[in-house]
C-alpha cells in the first residue's frame, strides 16, 4: 500500500518496478521546492501570509503580521467580471490566493503581446471557457477603435475579435475620428460579454466564440450622436434585490467639452432587453436626444456622465449612484451638472429627477474652472461599527477634495435639490490634482480596518476610516506616495496601480514599494487587474502585459494534494 498525506493512495501490484516508483515519488516531493528555487514553466497557488521578518527593516517592523492572506482557498480560480471587480467598483480582490505580499517581489514577465489597438481602460476575465480551440481562461478588453479582443489569459493569443469602428463618426463633426475608452462587462450567467461599440450601440457576444447576440434587442441603442458624446466610463452591471440584472452605459462629451451632448446612463434590463434612460440635462425627458435641432431634443448643454467606473451600485440600498461634471445645477429645470444622483436600479428616478442627490455649495465656481466632481464616481464604503451613518461614500473630484457623503441622505435634507450636506470637513489632498480615477476600498481582514486609497497623477494617498465615540466618521491620511497614477486595485494584501515610473505593487499599510517595472509606463485611463495569479495591464503603445511570481504559469495548487495512481 501506499500512503501520502494519511490517505491510501493505491496497492502495488506485484512486478511493480519499486525503484522506479521510489525515484519518481521523490521528484515529484521535491517539485514544489525546485520551481521555488529555479523558475520553470508552472506555479503553484496558495495565499501568502505577511510574516514578521528575522530583521524588519524600520519600514515594516511595525505591521509584521498585520495583514492576513487572501479569503479564498488556495488556489481557487475566479472571475473577474467588470470593472474593479464588483458592482461597487471597490477595487477589492478578495479572491486572489496567488499572489500576496511575501511574493510580490518575485513578479515578473509572464507575456507581452501588441493587440491590434490601445486598450485604453481595464480587461476582464472568465475561467475555464470552451471555446473551438480548447477550454481557456479568456482575457476581455474594449480597444479605443471599438474592438472587442478576447486573448488566451495565460499566452495573450488572440482567440476571437470584432469591430464596430469609427467609420464616418468624426468627434464634434471634425476632422477626428471617434473613439472609446470603455471596458467590457460579463453577464452574471459568465455566458456573454459585452463592449461598447463606435456605432453608438453596446453588443453583445458568446463568451467562447464571439458570436453576436441580435435578437432580443440587441445590439442596444446608446447614443443617437456619438460623434458628440463618448462612451468614457466602463460598463457595468448589477443584480438588483428583485433579481433583474440591469447592464448600465454612461455617455459623456469628448474632450475639450464641445458640442450638443448632456450627459446620460442607459439600463437595460437583461432579462427582456428593455432599457431606461436617464438625462442629466432635461432630466424629465427619458429618451435619446438627437442633435439641435431636431426631435427629440434638450436645449441645455454639456453635462457628462464619465467618470471610470460609471454606474456605481450599492446592494444594501438597492440604488445605483452617478456622478455628473460639468453643466447647469437647475433643479426646477431638470439640470443636475456637478452633482451625485441616485436612481432605481433600473435606471429611473422620481418627479422628472432622480430620487436624491449630493450637490457641493461651490457648484457654480467648479462649474467655472471645469472642475468637474464627477471626474471620479463615489466609492462605496462598509458599514463602520458605531457609526451614525450605516452607508457612506467617498467622493472627489477635479478639485482634488474628499467628501464623506451620506448614501441615505446625500444633501442632509431629505430630497433632491439641495447643496451640501456632507459627513464632517471637506479634506484637501496632499498631492493638489484632480482626481481622475476610481478609489479603492480595502478592508484589512487582520483588524476590520477600512481604508481608501486615492491616486491623481502626482500622488497617491492612504485614509483610514474612523468613528469617534459619539458615532462621528472620519478620514485619517495614513500615508502618500509618489508618483501617482491611474485606478488602484488591492489584492491579497497588496496595493497595484499605474503610473509614468511603470507599473507598481506597494504595501497598502505604509505605502512602501514592494516591486515595479519601469519598462511599462505609457498609460491614460489603464489600470491593472489580478486574477488567478496574474497581474495584467494595458498600455497606450497598444500592449498587454501580463506578470505572475517567477514568470510562470499559476496551476491550482490542489493538483498536487495528491499522488497520481499507481496501478492495481
Amino acid at each position: 500500500m501506499i500512503f501520502f498525506r494519511g490517505k491510501q493512495i493505491r496497492s502495488i501490484p506485484a512486478g511493480t518496478n519499486l525503484p522506479l516508483i521510489s525515484n519518481l515519488i521523490a521528484v515529484f516531493l521535491l517539485l514544489p521546492i525546485l520551481v521555488i528555487q529555479e523558475p520553470a514553466t508552472i506555479a503553484f497557488g496558495r495565499p501568502f501570509q505577511r510574516m514578521a521578518a528575522s530583521q524588519p527593516s524600520s519600514a515594516t517592523a511595525a505591521q509584521s503580521n498585520s495583514t492576513t492572506a487572501s479569503q479564498a482557498a488556495p488556489g481557487a480560480f475566479y472571475d473577474w467580471l467588470q470593472f474593479n471587480g464588483d458592482p461597487q467598483h471597490s477595487g477589492n480582490n478578495t479572491a486572489e490566493g496567488w499572489i500576496g505580499i511575501s511574493n510580490a517581489s518575485r513578479l515578473s514577465r509572464l507575456f507581452q503581446v501588441s493587440l491590434p489597438g490601445v486598450v485604453d481602460g481595464a480587461p476582464v476575465l472568465l475561467h475555464g471557457v470552451s471555446t473551438p480551440t480548447g477550454v481557456k481562461d479568456l482575457l476581455f478588453a474594449t480597444t479605443k477603435d471599438g474592438r472587442i479582443l478576447a486573448l488566451d489569459a495565460q499566452t495573450g493569443a488572440l482567440v476571437w475579435a470584432h469591430q464596430y469602428g469609427p467609420g464616418t463618426c468624426k468627434i464634434n463633426n471634425g476632422a477626428s475620428p471617434c473613439y472609446t475608452t470603455s471596458s467590457p462587462v460579463i453577464d452574471p450567467a459568465k455566458t456573454y460579454v459585452y463592449s461598447y461599440g463606435l456605432d453608438g450601440y453596446v453588443h453583445k457576444y458568446q463568451v467562447g466564440d464571439g458570436a453576436e447576440i441580435k435578437t432580443g434587442g440587441w445590439p442596444e441603442l446608446a447614443t443617437l450622436k456619438g460623434f458628440n458624446e463618448k462612451g468614457s466610463s466602463a460598463l457595468s452591471l448589477a443584480t438588483a434585490q428583485n433579481g433583474t440584472s440591469y447592464l448600465y452605459v454612461t455617455n459623456g462629451g469628448y474632450p475639450g467639452d464641445r458640442g450638443d451632448y448632456q450627459g446620460h446612463v442607459t439600463a437595460i434590463n437583461l432579462a427582456d432587453g428593455s432599457q431606461q434612460v436617464f438625462n442629466t440635462l432635461c432630466s424629465n425627458q427619458t429618451v435619446h436626444f438627437v442633435e439641435t435641432p431636431g426631435t427629440p431634443d434638450c436645449p441645455d448643454v454639456q453635462s457628462a456622465v464619465w467618470a471610470r467606473a460609471g454606474v456605481i451600485y450599492d446592494p444594501a440600498l438597492d440604488k445605483i449612484f452617478i456622478g455628473t461634471g460639468n453643466g447647469s445645477f437647475d433643479p426646477a429645470g431638470h439640470a443636475w451638472g456637478d452633482s451625485i444622483l441616485a436612481l432605481q436600479p433600473n435606471g429611473s428616478g422620481a418627479n422628472g429627477g432622480p430620487l436624491d442627490s449630493y450637490t457641493p455649495t461651490d457648484y457654480q465656481s467648479l462649474q467655472n474652472a471645469d472642475a468637474d466632481l464627477g471626474s471620479t464616481a463615489p466609492a462605496i464604503l462598509p458599514t463602520l461599527p458605531g457609526s451614525k451613518f450605516p452607508h457612506l461614500a467617498v467622493q472627489s473630484g477635479k478639485d482634488y477634495r474628499l467628501r464623506l457623503l451620506n448614501l441615505d441622505n446625500l444633501s442632509g435634507q431629505g430630497g433632491p435639490g439641495h447643496t451640501g450636506g456632507e459627513v464632517g470637513p471637506v479634506i484637501s489632498l496632499p498631492h493638489g490634482d484632480a482626481v481622475l480615477s476610481q478609489p479603492a476600498v480595502w478592508t484589512n481582514p487582520f483588524d476590520g480596518r477600512v481604508w481608501v486609497f486615492v491616486s491623481c497623477s502626482t500622488g497617491i494617498s492612504a485614509y483610514r476610516l474612523a468613528v469617534d465615540a459619539n458615532g462621528n466618521p472620519s478620514l485619517a491620511l495614513q500615508w502618500t506616495a509618489a508618483p501617482g497614477g491611474t485606478s488602484p486595485l488591492v489584492a491579497n494584501g497588496v496595493l497595484y496601480y499605474a503610473s509614468y515610473s511603470g507599473i507598481r505593487a506597494l504595501d497598502p499599510l505604509t505605502g512602501s514599494l514592494l516591486w515595479s517595472d519601469p519598462s511599462v509606463s505609457s498609460f491614460h485611463w489603464q489600470s491593472p487587474v489580478v486574477a488567478n495569479g496574474i497581474l495584467y495591464i494595458a498600455d497606450q503603445t497598444g500592449r498587454m502585459t501580463a506578470y505572475s511570481t517567477g514568470g510562470i504559469i499559476p496551476i491550482p495548487f490542489s493538483h498536487f494534494d495528491y499522488l497520481p495512481a499507481v496501478g492495481k
